[in-house]
């Protein structure tokens, strides 16, 4: 009977491949098969030992096709959107991800960065890593996601303007400020100084500072332009550092090497770019 079960769901789940879906939840599941909540539990912990199936969150499933049996799980980019759409949660996938997605491939992504109103713990989906970061303004940043088609649909990813305040917001993700600078090498053609200027209104002056002087340190000053402007309206620049990591502990911080005082920006240490 146990393997009537595990079998008939696993029918079920090759009908949902076969229609280019890999995601159903366990009541549609129940609903399809005519089972009941607890032959379907069954079944689907036994189809998951298999590594045939990944259970992310309650009641949520992700078929694993056979191409990423290895992996345990197929790309989150697959499965991100309804995952979020099943939590019901606004989300964008961001930070390392975004940039790589827009085309700044230096470094390797650890993990599948998401922002989100609701903080998430994150999920081990096989061989992927998928972590979630906070941001309580996501409305205010609307304008600065885009749609992404993937091989099932789509997700949400931040644009390059809104992908590059977010790595300078996001220290602690982004793998530190010289990853920070060589990110922004391949990114900066691709940030768009009026969409920069208009986020910029929802970003802590800091980080607009810090990005400001990044932009301008790797010759692309002119696409922070409209956002100087736009946040010096706000009132006058404070003095800030480039890396507050470097400044934590003033027995140890090394002296300010250099002043921007287009940015009002201090600057300790030169960030390190990898070619």
């Amino acid at each position: 009977m146990v393997h009537d079960q595990r079998s008939a769901l696993s029918t079920y789940m090759s009908g949902l491949l076969s229609g280019g879906r890999v995601v159903f939840t366990g009541s549609e599941a129940t609903q399809s098969l005519a089972v009941g909540r607890g032959a379907f539990l069954d079944a689907a912990e036994r189809l998951q030992k298999r590594k045939s199936l990944l259970n992310p969150r309650q009641d949520f499933y992700v078929v694993v096709p056979p191409q990423f049996a290895s992996w345990g799980a197929p790309p989150p980019p697959w499965y991100i959107d309804a995952l979020m759409r099943h939590i019901g949660e606004a989300y964008y996938v961001g930070l390392l991800k975004a940039a790589e997605l827009h085309g700044a491939t230096h470094q390797a992504v650890m993990e599948f960065q998401v922002i989100t109103a609701r903080r998430l713990a994150k999920i081990h989906a096989g061989r992927n890593l998928i972590a979630f970061y906070y941001r309580k303004d996501m409305e205010s940043v609307a304008a600065g996601v885009e749609d992404r088609k993937t091989d099932t649909g789509i997700m949400r990813v931040s644009g390059a303007a809104l992908t590059a305040l977010d790595l300078l917001r996001y220290p602690q993700a982004a793998g530190g400020l010289d990853n920070v600078a060589t990110v922004l090498t391949d990114l900066a053609e691709k940030i768009d100084g009026a969409q920069l200027a208009t986020l910029s209104a929802a970003t802590e002056r800091p980080v607009i500072q810090r990005l400001g002087h990044l932009l301008d340190r790797l010759g692309h000053g002119a696409r922070a332009e409209a956002m100087h402007a736009a946040v010096a309206a706000r009132g006058p620049f404070r003095w800030t550092e480039l890396d507050p990591a470097a400044a934590r502990d003033p027995d140890f911080a090394l002296p300010v090497q250099e002043r921007d005082e287009r940015w009002h920006i201090l600057v300790r240490r030169a960030p390190e770019i990898d070619e």
